[in-house]
């Protein structure tokens, strides 16, 4: 019996490692990998402590940092996903593609998947200007023309982010309203000067050589196609959080996410933590996935000494 399941590689999955293992807490650390979305990038300069590091190469340090101190507490389970946690009385089942783990407590940490942009060519130029992190890669485009694809809060905080250093930003959205952004926000960032829209319109193409060149978007009522040239293209359409092994047992939100108490990352049942971009909080980046664990870790520490 482990005192506690970590579900999930990325930077909350690592960070919450890490805290179990140096507050001896029996834990099984269970991830197809260590890494999570940043793998991708080329480039993170957002990492704190760390002004740039390749995806890859951060995914190692991760993963040392995780052995460092993982000692004869922390039980490592790499190469395995997994598939359900089940409540067992006055314990959790956790079932992979492995084995069945059982645990007196959850974290999960599993984060999610970015809606791919479905255009020609969008696959061909990921991490060639194509992107879906604009705090990993923005500043790589600074004092050049980018796109921003999608219409809802995350599409306009990244155009406003990108409005900071680029030459200009233009939002593409399928509708004529911004119905999933918060108005404040849409009329603060339309009012900047280098900022456009391109509405109604959908990505149908993007063109370029080695790295992306221009986006083809057509306008939905019309039909009439029109050609932007960009660097970049910054694709804000929505997150599929990995979230499927709970269902059922937490409260999700419409989204798929997991409802979290913000003070604690308690989810709707005892014993279960959330953290990352698997959870429902309100902004998702690496650091504040890592943060959200260690609380989260803090929390469960005094949740199975208060048990005893």
């Amino acid at each position: 019996m482990y005192d506690l399941a970590i579900i999930g590689g990325g930077p909350a999955g690592v960070a919450a490692g890490v805290y179990a293992a140096r507050k001896r807490l029996n834990t099984v650390f269970i991830a197809e990998a260590v890494g999570g979305q940043s793998v991708d990038s080329q480039d993170v300069q957002n990492w704190i402590g760390t002004p740039h590091i390749k995806g890859l190469e951060m995914a190692k340090q991760l993963e040392k940092h995780l052995r460092e101190y993982a000692s004869d507490v922390l039980d490592i389970k790499l190469g395995e996903r997994a598939s359900k946690v089940e409540s067992a009385g006055d314990h959790f089942s956790i079932q992979t593609t492995g084995s069945i783990y059982p645990a007196k407590t959850v974290l999960v940490a599993t984060g999610g998947s970015r809606k791919k942009l479905e255009a020609k060519g969008a696959a061909e130029f990921e991490n060639k200007g194509v992107t879906y992190c604009a705090s990993c890669d923005g500043p790589l485009f600074t004092g050049q023309d980018v796109a921003v694809v999608g219409g809802g809060n995350a599409g306009f905080e990244t155009a406003a982010q990108l409005l900071a250093y680029c030459k200009s930003v233009t939002l593409i959205h399928r509708r004529e309203e911004f119905l999933r952004a918060d108005k404040a926000t849409v009329d603060a960032v339309l009012a900047h000067p280098n900022m456009r829209v391109l509405t109604p319109h959908t990505p149908v193409e993007v063109k370029g050589e080695q790295f992306v060149k221009s986006i083809v978007t057509k306008n939905v009522e019309t039909g009439e196609t029109v050609e932007t040239p960009v660097a970049g293209i910054f694709v804000e359409i929505g997150m599929i959080p990995a979230t499927e092994l709970v269902s059922g047992l937490v409260a999700l939100d419409e989204w798929g996410k997991i409802k979290v108490d913000g003070k604690t990352q308690r989810t709707s049942v005892a014993g279960i933590w959330a953290a990352g971009d698997c959870s429902d909080g309100l902004y998702h980046q690496n650091n504040i996935a890592a943060g959200d664990a260690v609380k989260a870790l803090e929390d469960i520490y005094f949740f199975l000494k208060a048990a005893k």
